[in-house]
């Protein structure tokens, strides 16, 4: 009995030592960086449960139930790492390499919800269509990840016009130089 407890301790003490030792070796950027290149998640839209939604059928109609924020608002990783958007709904990421860039609206994509922002200049990156007959309604929550090599500030916005425009569904990526490129 006491060699039973004093392996569990011995196992316990081991366990305890390498989770502080590889927390501390992962502390090696700014608060929020974890490890070399530190991925980040980014939640596109979620979907709430006051009142409860049942979307065993499908998703409500015109997105009932689902908030239009990315969440959160600024992530910092270093140059080499990668977003997750998390995609809940009908939403589409956007990605444009200058913070400042004002996004032209006046021609979208046809489609749901006001269709899909089409403004190339900029854009290093434009994820799926959920408009696209090929995605079932379940298939909109999904996740697109993508890599950001280059330090700088990225603007990232919902490409679908009403949530751009009506629900100002942005926000920001910082990517800090020290990653691998």
């Amino acid at each position: 009995m006491k060699r039973s407890i004093l392996a569990m301790i011995a196992i316990l003490t081991f366990c305890g030592i390498g989770l502080i030792a590889s927390s501390a070796m992962a502390a090696d950027g700014p608060p929020g960086i974890d490890g070399p290149l530190a991925n980040a998640t980014v939640s596109f839209g979620q979907w709430v449960t006051d009142p409860p939604l049942d979307r065993l059928l499908g998703n409500p109609a015109g997105g009932a139930g689902n908030n239009h924020e990315l969440l959160p608002n600024v992530v910092t990783i270093k140059a080499g790492g990668a977003v997750n958007f998390i995609i809940s709904g009908l939403h589409n990421p956007q990605v444009f390499d200058d913070p400042n860039h004002v996004v032209n609206t006046a021609s979208p994509l046809p489609g749901a919800a006001g269709g899909i922002i089409n403004d190339p200049v900029d854009r290093v990156y434009r994820g799926v269509d959920p408009n696209s007959t090929t995605f079932s309604l379940a298939s909109r929550d999904r996740v697109e990840v993508v890599q950001f090599t280059k330090p700088g500030t990225y603007l990232v916005i919902c490409g679908v016009f009403n949530h751009f425009v009506n629900d100002d569904m942005f926000g920001f990526v910082r990517v800090l130089p020290g990653g691998k490129n």
